[in-house]
């Protein structure tokens, strides 16, 4: 019989503790402790799945076989370190580090302590994403949305590394041509880092992406829209539901020019474009949720020693992307001269309100 995996869980809060949850539950999993610098949320999490709480993840580095880091960004440099140091494989959550110089440190130090390390790029692990990647597709224009209510997490990055990081890894994943080029734009509402930004992204390939992120949206949204010679898809994350839609056979070999039609053939057209021209079909994608499919992917990498789906490479990669994107929104002259406003804290005087709080009221 397999001796099950001693595994840990290195921060329980607001992700860390669905973690525990979960790898408590794999039966080929030994939840050996759980790690938080709030003694009461380590041993109430300890206690809710039978296993040891921490203050500390130092005593861990002897009783482990893997471990799961979800601390706050700033500190899974360090924390990693000392995992890989002692050669045992890791599960970081995204983003992988807090700086590109960070994550270059530890792809070193992995390669040289053969260490196994997973990043936590959950988006990967969608079944609707999973479904796009089974298709043939060479995407030339992609247009992401992913925004949010301010939930008052993740305070020690901004809304590109929160938020915007899951859309560049997967935009990297899909087109797999170098970036040629970067323009971005954002603003800082809350004090501290951007919570805005939108991006524009030039690859090499001609592909061209336009991505959004926002964590002070008054609803959510994780959607992406893909325009491809196979066609179109749209992607909800949160509903794991895909559209897609693409040209039928005829339409590939005969096209269509409604300037060569007659009126009455015009007019057909509308009733006819998603039947005789454009093929739709809707699929929702809801085969098990992605953070116990990220999981059950790491255990089975760490017991085979295989390479994980999102490794080390690939979230520094979507760093190397963010770094890009962060400097040009830094750099943005909000008036086109360097003498005014420049970045996402110093905006330009407003002229006034958009409304007066009576119109708001009569609305």
């Amino acid at each position: 019989m397999t001796p099950r995996l001693r595994l840990a869980v290195i921060g329980v809060g607001h992700l860390g503790k669905e973690h525990a949850r979960i790898l408590a539950g794999l039966p080929d999993v030994e939840l050996v402790g759980v790690v938080d610098v709030n003694p009461e949320q380590a041993q109430g999490i300890a206690r809710q799945y039978g296993t040891r709480a921490f203050g500390v993840h130092w005593p861990l580095l002897n009783l482990v076989d893997a471990a799961v880091v979800a601390v706050p960004t700033v500190y899974h440099h360090a924390i990693a370190t000392d995992f890989i140091s002692h050669g045992i494989p890791i599960l970081v959550e995204k983003p992988f580090t807090s700086t590109l110089a960070q994550a270059e440190e530890l792809l070193g130090l992995a390669r040289q302590h053969s260490a196994l390390v997973q990043v936590g790029h959950i988006e990967r692990f969608n079944p609707a994403f999973e479904e796009i990647q089974r298709r043939p597709l060479q995407p030339k224009f992609i247009e992401s949305q992913r925004v949010g209510p301010f939930t008052g997490r993740s305070t020690d990055i901004g809304v590109v590394l929160d938020l915007m990081i899951h859309d560049l890894d997967l935009l990297l994943t899909l087109v797999k041509s170098p970036v040629q080029r970067v323009e971005a734009i954002g603003a800082t509402m809350l004090g501290g880092h951007e919570d805005v930004v939108h991006a524009r992204i030039s690859f090499a390939n001609g592909c061209l992406a336009n991505l959004t992120a926002s964590r002070v949206s008054p609803r959510p949204m994780r959607r992406m829209r893909i325009w491809a010679p196979e066609g179109y898809i749209s992607v909800d994350f949160a509903r794991r539901h895909l559209t897609l839609v693409q040209p039928t056979q005829r339409f590939r070999h005969q096209g269509l020019d409604p300037r060569l039609l007659a009126p009455t053939g015009r007019g057909r057209i509308k009733e006819e474009l998603f039947d005789h021209y454009l093929q739709t079909c809707e699929m929702d994608c809801n085969s098990g949720d992605q953070l116990t499919r990220e999981l059950e992917h790491f255990v089975q990498c760490v017991r085979t020693n295989t390479a994980p789906r999102v490794s080390g490479e690939d979230a520094c990669s979507a760093i190397a992307l963010a770094t890009r994107i962060l400097d040009s929104v830094r750099s943005h002259a909000w008036t086109g001269e360097g003498s005014g406003p420049v970045g996402p804290t110093q905006l330009p005087t407003p002229l006034g309100f958009l409304f007066p709080p009576e119109e708001r009221e009569a609305a």
